[in-house]
């Protein structure tokens, strides 16, 4: 994704030519991902940061552009899940998310006439990812590697890529200081196309073909319910339900933005002063 935040600052560099119209601001919030390890919409256990550069374009007054890049960690355990059988599953992941997103803001009233207004916001995004988790001895192991659910066997699905497109859609508040810098508090949502964020989707790959291609650890990452204490367990049958492939992951970001326009618009030049217009003489 270094390659996203170049023409990130590309864009930004273009931009620039009517400076007017331009908004550069930094964002800061909270992640968090659903999906096969987490079923619940908040879980402040599995809650990570999120950090950003954004830039919004006026087209006008009430509708921005907005380029963003964004850095956020997503986790997942079934230690934390309420479901015993799924408890019992042991799994786990973590991963960091590298995203470039490209939205419509769209404000239902101008900030240039008030101080506060709702919006709503929607495009489109890539985004770069890779699973990982800690095996027995504490050591950081990629999943996709692995193939934990046989992908790239023979007989099986192909890898999943590790950058993938996203919409991204949400919505929130923000508020004008004055003409030039603006604060906003957003929600915005994540619809992926890939159940494999969490590296879990299906069912459980055959152990002695998974064994033969991928090695003991890939076995030993695929199921983990043999680790926990007084557990008689052993891996499951080939073609048994490890994960439920029919909803797909998701991830979203909760926090604060802040963005300040380059150049001069109107008379907002200082805190307080609005673009309201000349007063009218009654006379």
């Amino acid at each position: 994704m270094k390659s996203a935040a170049i023409v990130f600052i590309f864009s930004i560099l273009a931009l620039t030519t009517s400076a007017q119209n331009l908004h550069i601001g930094a964002y800061g919030g909270l992640s968090n991902y659903q999906g096969d390890l987490v079923d619940k919409v908040f879980d402040i256990k599995q809650t990570n940061g999120a950090i950003g550069l954004t830039a919004h374009y006026e087209l006008t007054d009430k509708f921005l552009l907005r380029a963003a890049y964004t850095y956020a960690k997503v986790n997942g355990a079934d230690y934390y899940n309420s479901d015993s059988s799924l408890k019992a599953r042991n799994l786990s992941f973590e991963s960091s998310i590298s995203e470039f997103s490209v939205v419509g803001e769209y404000y239902f009233f101008n900030l240039y006439e008030r101080r506060l207004s709702p919006y709503v916001f929607g495009g489109a995004a890539v985004f770069h990812f890779s699973p990982y988790t800690y095996d027995t001895k504490g050591e950081h192991t990629h999943l996709q590697q692995l193939s934990t659910e046989g992908q790239g066997l023979p007989g099986y699905k192909k890898p999943y890529k590790l950058t993938q497109l996203a919409i991204p859609f949400g919505g929130g508040l923000r508020f004008a200081l004055n003409d030039n810098v603006r604060i906003g508090l957003e929600l915005g949502l994540r619809k992926l196309f890939t159940d494999y964020l969490d590296d879990v989707s299906t069912v459980y790959a055959d152990q002695n073909e998974l064994l033969a291609f991928k090695g003991p650890e890939a076995v030993e990452l695929a199921y983990r319910g043999d680790e926990l204490q007084n557990s008689n367990l052993t891996y499951p049958a080939a073609g048994s339900q490890r994960g439920g492939a029919k909803l797909k992951d998701w991830y979203y970001f909760t926090g604060l933005n802040i963005s300040l326009r380059l150049g001069s618009k109107g008379t907002g030049g200082g805190f307080g002063n609005r673009r309201m217009g000349c007063p009218t003489n009654p006379n």
